[in-house]
């Protein structure tokens, strides 16, 4: 469930010339038209609350936020923006990427909680509007949801066109098919590489540099299967059909080609199991460090 509170803001109270001409929105209908209207709400304040400390963003946010009645909408335009090139413009993808959130309104909410993820996860994320407009991470993932949802209506040559625009703009390459779930961070995003046949559930932190791909020498079922709160450190690679299991840690650098034990942390070329079993789930805490005794290469 993602926990936010909001307080209803009068559009009379924005003082910009930018943000005055965006359509008046009531944040109730907001939320009541909207499956993820209670975040929309959030970051239409915080737009707001942005514009008035630095008048220069204005038009940016306008565009990409304000002038929107839904998060499904504006999701839509930013990722069209982001995505479009000679072959689709932005236009045609706007329409594409609204077609299906308006069809499957479970990528609305699961795009809704990959953003409170990275608000909470990430010590450099102040607030929701950073991640929805900057963070390639975040709208990577939002891409390849949409992907993925033209991969399961048998559009795959379009599902590849996307994956395509995701890696050249945001250095991110998930393949179509792979299944991945909701609240889910993806630091930075440069040099992920999703395979065709991972699993990656619920509130998993994924950092830089990570791939989950196959040995090279498999065809069928080839990739990992990542379980929920696992978190994966920056430059690790997860090779071959294995199981991460729950709350389970990847140190940065890892290579891991067997299956890993529920809480367990693994380090090393190739990866193994060191200190004690962990309580948390370290996708939630983000620690990256290893309790004693301390693992040494």
């Amino acid at each position: 469930m993602i926990r936010l509170t909001h307080a209803a803001i009068p559009h009379a109270d924005i003082n910009r010339s930018a943000v005055r001409r965006t359509p008046a929105l009531c944040e109730r209908d907001a939320v009541a038209a909207d499956p993820a209207g209670d975040v929309w709400a959030t970051i239409r304040r915080e737009c707001i609350e942005a514009v008035e400390r630095d008048g220069l963003i204005a038009g940016p946010l306008s565009n990409a936020l304000l002038r929107h009645a839904t998060f499904a909408d504006g999701l839509s335009t930013r990722l069209a923006r982001k995505l479009a090139d000679a072959d689709l413009g932005v236009g045609a993808l706007s329409a594409l990427f609204s077609e299906a959130l308006n069809d499957d309104p479970s990528i609305v909410r699961a795009a809704a909680n990959d953003l409170a993820a990275v608000r909470d996860r990430d010590p450099a994320c102040p607030d929701l509007i950073t991640p929805f407009m900057f963070f390639k991470g975040y709208l990577s993932l939002q891409g390849f949801r949409i992907s993925h949802w033209l991969w399961k209506r048998d559009r795959q040559h379009l599902a590849h066109h996307i994956q395509s625009r995701l890696s050249e703009q945001f250095g991110v390459d998930i393949h179509p098919a792979a299944r991945v779930g909701c609240g889910i961070m993806i630091d930075h995003g440069t040099g992920l590489v999703i395979g065709e046949t991972a699993v990656v559930e619920d509130d998993v932190s994924i950092l830089h540099g990570v791939t989950l791909g196959g040995t090279g020498k498999q065809c069928g079922d080839r990739h990992p299967k990542v379980r929920r709160g696992v978190l994966i450190g920056a430059g690790a690679k997860l090779l071959g059909n294995i199981e991460v299991g729950e709350g389970a840690k990847i140190g940065a650098g890892s290579i891991v080609l067997d299956d890993v034990a529920p809480h367990t942390t693994v380090v090393g070329v190739p990866a193994k199991p060191v200190g004690p079993k962990l309580v948390d789930l370290p996708a939630f805490t983000m620690d990256q460090m290893i309790a004693p005794p301390e693992y040494m290469i």
